[in-house]
């Protein structure tokens, strides 16, 4: 049996972040899979590299966590500026995302044109801005300490965004934006869908505003793909991947893992798998039932990947708005993520495209085996239609490869079957877990966990879960 300090189980955007911030001290992380990076990870399949899932990196920039983070492991990530963040497509009418906000307004009014634009849009802006200026980010629980420290984030909030903290989406949409056109709302919700896996129903005019703002930061595409930001910032991490842990059991002060390779007796572990599913990985009662009190999110994703050979010069991301929810899937709009021409690795010689959108993990697990393989070829087939009727230079005979992922996919190589997290809306903000435990030494990091979504979400949480570990080393 080996004695390590830190047990890191999971390669995703938080334990990667994590394990790279602790790679000088007595730390391993495991990974199930072959490839690292869970969700943002990338895998070759018929001799072609594709992006496991969307591939925006943002908040890449001054005074913003993840460059923080970056700066201080000392890791620059190869990327690539996309000057347009998303072109959104509805009806055959398209409006570009961009950094440069009269632009974007401009382009804005052209589709969606409304008096109070302006008004809207520059809200939602400086919220986002405000809340990135915020210097006592904190939520952590069961300590003195943790609890002071967020009543301190809590104090600023309050000081910072006062009433507005308590304001819902949809009402301030109503207040602003009233008599919203359908399609105007949807591209609202669309957006919405992809950065907080929920629309403005349920969400606060906070949350709705980090969700929308983020193309008016610095958007990139990653070089050689989202996987080899991952693999960069863990070149000097001591990991174990094709390593899955089976068990865990606490004895006294310590944890004993066991994998499929060895056995392990660990200080501290730190969990990187979706908070609702890390149940089944304990031995003891007590920690079950901590865990099981997480209600799981059934929110995933179906994802279609193909190599396309065009000469068409295409953008690295789109989001194709349609007026009817994709068959089998809960959502009227799909992500479209695409190679940069000139990266070598992934459009060697052809564009390598992961399309995207939102799915219920439980309908795809209650299928017979024919049933699933039927109901996936037709949903596939249905997005590549409805993304070959948005290009009008591209054929099906462009498809050179085409092959399709559900929830069931996700689980079997990255033992996950929920892709994002719970939406973090106002009846869940109180019940939203934080990094630490009622158990001395276990840790949570993670887009399951505070503050969610996206690498700049899972950099917040990094953030806060590094003081708690390093409070108590």
């Amino acid at each position: 049996m080996k004695n390590i300090d830190i047990a890191v189980i999971g390669s995703g955007i938080g334990g990667s972040l994590i394990s790279a911030l602790n790679k000088n001290k007595d730390l391993i992380l495991f990974e199930k899979d072959k490839n690292l990076g869970g969700c943002a990870s990338t895998f070759k399949r018929l001799g072609t590299y594709f992006n496991a899932g969307a591939t925006t990196f943002v908040g890449y920039e001054n005074n913003h966590p993840i460059k923080n983070i970056f700066d201080e492991v000392g890791v620059v990530p190869n990327i690539l500026e996309s000057k347009i963040a998303i072109r959104t497509v509805q009806n055959r009418k398209i409006v570009d995302r961009v950094a440069n906000f009269e632009e974007f307004l401009t382009n804005l009014n052209n589709v969606y044109y409304h008096k109070n634009n302006r008004i809207f849009w520059k809200t939602i802006k400086e919220i986002d801005e405000r809340f990135w200026t915020l210097k006592k980010v904190y939520f952590a629980k069961y300590g003195f300490q943790a609890y002071a420290k967020t009543a301190l984030f809590v104090a600023e909030l309050l000081k910072e965004f006062g009433f507005m903290l308590f304001k819902t989406a949809d009402g301030y949409i109503n207040e602003v934006l009233p008599n919203i056109s359908k399609e105007y709302k949807a591209f609202i919700n669309s957006q919405l869908l992809i950065t907080l896996q929920t629309t403005s129903k349920d969400l606060s005019l906070l949350a709705m505003s980090l969700g929308l703002a983020y193309p008016f930061h610095k958007v990139f595409y990653p070089i050689g793909g989202m996987g080899q930001i991952i693999e960069d910032l863990l070149k000097d991490v001591n990991v174990q991947n094709k390593e899955q842990i089976i068990s865990i059991k606490k004895e006294q002060n310590k944890y004993r893992l066991i994998s499929t390779k060895d056995e392990y007796l660990v200080s501290k572990v730190i969990l990187n798998s979706a908070i609702f599913e890390s149940s089944k990985l304990f031995l003891d009662e007590n920690i079950k039932k901590y865990y099981d009190k997480f209600s799981f999110s059934d929110q995933s994703a179906f994802v279609v990947y193909l190599k396309l050979d065009s000469k068409e010069k295409l953008l690295h991301h789109y989001q194709i708005i349609l007026k009817e929810d994709i068959p089998n899937c809960i959502s009227n709009s799909f992500f479209v993520s695409v190679s940069d021409i000139n990266d070598e690795k992934l459009s060697h010689d052809a564009y390598s495209i992961t399309i995207s959108t939102h799915s219920k993990a439980i309908f795809w697990e209650g299928l017979t085996k024919d049933e699933y393989e039927e109901k996936k070829e037709f949903t596939q087939n249905f997005i590549i239609t409805e993304f070959l009727n948005n290009f009008d230079n591209i054929k099906k005979k462009n498809i050179k490869t085409l092959f399709s992922a559900t929830s069931k996919t996700f689980y079997r190589y990255i033992n996950r079957s929920n892709c994002g997290g719970k939406p973090i809306t106002a009846k869940t903000i109180f019940q939203l877990p934080s990094c630490n435990t009622p158990f001395d030494g276990l840790y949570n990091v993670g887009d399951t966990i505070f503050a969610g979504q996206g690498w700049p979400g899972v950099a917040i949480g990094v953030n806060v879960l590094n003081k708690e570990l390093n409070a108590k080393s």
